[in-house]
């Protein structure tokens, strides 16, 4: 018998199988209501993705919206969008289910577009619930405002960079934010704000909050912008030296927009609870009759 007495080889090695493409989230949401027999109405729906759009029942108008994102949040890669067309007369609320957060990206960054159209008449109003910026986040998020030369519109986005009940700051990351307003085809409203990459540190300038982690612009374009404009400064207070709490201040401007007007206020808090408790009374007071969008409240 001869025995076998060579070395045993090393089976070679397997060749590793690739990484399989991350799945990216992919949201398009677009609402048309219009008015008929004396109340606004949907006319049409469209839901593509991880965007959804759900219709609570309500006595009268406005129409309410809840926009929804079934993905649970948004990370680098990820892509939302929502058109919202009013029709002549009309008038809607919209808000979204929850706060929509923006978590850590790994590469790219995600993006937000948003369209608003109301026709001659109508009201709109755009009262989404905050965005959450998480700690090393890419986020880009785009407004763009058509109203007819006497349409009315409100308008509210609020930012949390970090959620300091739960331990986190937004240190590292970037972040972008685009409006674009016009009425009447004319350009009323613009502005870019833009952080990143030490988001912590161009927060702390006086220029930008001054160190506040959670901010709120709202825009009204309404004929009764200028009646509206000492009850908001009530609300909001006073200047960064005289506020009651560290961080928290604010202030509102009028401008005269052709036949209308706009009101333009800004909210800086230190958490996202300051900037409620001065952020529901001013939507309360802008929004008039419809008042605070029932989610807001649960």
């Amino acid at each position: 018998m001869i025995e076998n007495i060579l070395p045993s080889l090393p089976a070679p090695p397997l060749a590793a199988a690739p990484m399989p493409a991350a799945q990216r989230v992919a949201g398009l949401g677009r609402l048309l209501c219009g008015k008929s027999d004396d109340r606004t109405r949907l006319r049409r729906l469209y839901q593509d993705g991880s965007a959804k759009i759900r219709l609570p029942a309500v006595q009268g108008d406005p129409l309410e919206a809840v926009l929804i994102n079934t993905a649970g949040g948004l990370t680098g890669g990820d892509r939302l969008g929502w058109t919202i067309e009013v029709g002549a007369d009309a008038s809607a609320s919209i808000t979204t289910q929850a706060c929509e957060k923006v978590y850590r990206a790994a590469a790219d960054r995600a993006e937000t577009s948003v369209g608003l159209r109301v026709g001659p008449g109508g009201r709109i109003a755009w009262l989404p619930q905050e965005t959450i910026v998480f700690d090393r986040a890419a986020f880009a998020r785009t407004l763009d405002v058509d109203l007819a030369e006497d349409a009315e519109a409100l308008v509210l986005e609020a930012t949390l960079f970090g959620r300091l009940a739960m331990g986190e700051r937004t240190v590292q990351g970037s972040f972008h934010d685009r409006w674009r307003v016009r009425q009447g085809g004319a350009l009323i409203h613009a502005e870019d704000f833009r952080v990143g990459p030490d988001i912590a540190a161009m927060l702390r300038r006086p220029a930008a909050t001054g160190g506040a982690l959670a901010v709120a612009t709202l825009l009204l374009v309404s004929p009764q912008a200028e009646s509206l404009l000492e009850p908001a400064r009530a609300i909001i207070g006073g200047p960064v030296d005289s506020a009651p709490v560290v961080g928290d201040w604010g202030g509102a401007s009028f401008w005269s927009v052709g036949r209308s007007g706009k009101l333009l206020a800004r909210l800086c808090a230190g958490d996202g609870y300051q900037l409620r408790k001065r952020l529901v009374p001013l939507v309360e007071l802008l929004n008039g009759r419809a008042g605070l969008p029932k989610l807001w409240s649960l």
